[in-house]
């Protein structure tokens, strides 16, 4: 692939998969942490994942502002560097036992992670042609997907080995590795500023409201833009439910006494399937049309998630959740390369900045509601389930009924603007 060429890619691929990874090592453990300090209120390791997504609520206006105003690579680097910080009073909150400060450095260390990923992605937009979008899309899920196999893996295989304090090490690590990638990079002015250079002063409480206005304007005015963040946003509805109900699942009906060994299966079937999801959408993603690949295994998922929720059997639950993972590859797919197509350069912070707070106002909500609700009013697991199939029929039939006319009025107003280039360079000429 062409695409590997470009040398800041590359970079930037890695830096973002080394702060992921890191991330989500010392997260797993601390859960598996909660839940054996913790094993009657499984509710402390709920509140633990909503201290990543919360965040979210608190910053979520500033994020695509900060991307698009600031310089984008030194947004991202800072991110790391002051993660690595956090990481090290993390580490030493350990020692001293005390489970609210803890939770108050994990809330600090996801809130500035919000404002790593909408200044990275507007950085791979800046570097990459329209053509490779959807290859850098792919590119991503895949190696999202190795991670998901090794990185929660690895998490409970941490925490049974070095323990919590060896796996939080190990996110610091990996944040300086994220960091030293990104200030490598050689990124031109223009991908990094597309908006000109700001000065701090520059930056109020007006200025910050009007960008944000005129983020969530251009998401309204282009309506499929707006369907596609509406996805975002119940999406976030299974994130949540999926960051935590395996661990349930595995604690309290199918495995009790190795719920950490089956847990981290959950997610090498999940990894996988999304591994070869993702291979299958970037090989389907030049024949056929970005709708196609989200509507029907949307549909799939939906039904397969339902069926979570009636087996009591261990090898089919994972069976199952490797066939849901291989529908899920192919719609992230489509999503991540047809966005950048409809996004200005200019606004692509501020609309990655609603992308990430919708889907997790919808992950924290689930969270609340299963850390209420579970096990004092629903005491079995698999009505969460059916709740959460049904929220992705319900988005099937909403895509179903919009996408392809969108679609099709997209190719038809860019055919017209095509056309429109043509004549006018033709009297130039």
């Amino acid at each position: 692939m062409k695409i590997f060429e470009n040398r800041n890619f590359v970079k930037l691929f890695f830096a973002a998969l080394a702060s992921q990874m890191g991330t989500t090592i010392g997260n797993m453990a601390f859960a598996f942490y909660l839940l054996d300090r913790f094993s009657h209120q499984p509710s402390y390791a709920t509140l633990a994942e909503l201290m990543y997504s919360l965040p979210t609520l608190f910053v979520f206006f500033l994020v695509g502002v900060v991307a698009d105003r600031f310089d984008r690579k030194k947004v991202a680097e800072n991110c790391d560097w002051i993660r690595a910080f956090l990481t090290v009073l993390l580490f030493g909150s350990l020692f001293l036992n005390s489970i609210p400060l803890i939770f108050f450095l994990l809330f600090l260390r996801s809130a500035v992670t919000k404002f790593f990923y909408p200044a990275e992605a507007s950085l791979v937009q800046g570097i990459l042609s329209k053509e490779q979008y959807a290859q850098a899309a792919g590119l991503n899920q895949i190696l999202f997907s190795i991670f998901m196999v090794f990185g929660v893996g690895l998490g409970a295989i941490a925490y049974q080995t070095i323990g919590l304090k060896g796996a939080v090490v190990f996110d610091f690590i990996s944040f300086v590795i994220s960091a030293i990638l990104i200030r490598r990079c050689k990124i031109p002015m223009e991908a990094r500023l597309p908006n000109g250079k700001a000065k701090w002063k520059d930056f109020s409480l007006s200025s910050t409201y009007r960008d944000f206005k005129d983020g969530i304007l251009y998401i309204v005015k282009n309506k499929l833009l707006a369907s596609l963040v509406f996805g975002f946003f119940v999406f976030g509805f299974v994130n949540g439910a999926f960051s935590i109900l395996p661990i349930f699942t595995m604690k309290y009906e199918l495995s009790p006494d190795n719920y950490e060994k089956y847990a981290s299966f959950f997610a090498i079937s999940l990894g996988a399937g999304l591994l070869a999801g993702s291979l299958i959408g970037t090989f389907l993603s030049s024949r056929f049309k970005p709708h196609q690949m989200m509507i029907y295994p949307i549909f799939v998922s939906g039904i397969l998630i339902f069926m979570l929720g009636l087996t009591d059997h261990l090898g089919i639950f994972l069976a199952t959740v490797f066939i849901i993972g291989t529908c899920i590859g192919p719609i992230n797919v489509a999503i991540g390369g047809w966005m950048p197509k409809i996004v200005h350069p200019k606004l692509m912070g501020r609309v990655s900045g609603w992308t990430d707070p919708l889907m997790m106002f919808a992950q924290s909500l689930t969270l609340g509601i299963i850390a209420v609700v579970f096990p004092k009013f629903i005491s079995n697991i698999e009505y969460l389930y059916y709740g959460m199939a049904t929220v992705i029929l319900f988005v099937f039939l909403f895509y179903a009924l919009t996408l392809p006319k969108l679609s099709k009025e997209l190719e038809y107003s860019q055919r017209k603007l095509s056309q429109r280039t043509g004549k006018e360079q033709i009297h130039i000429s």
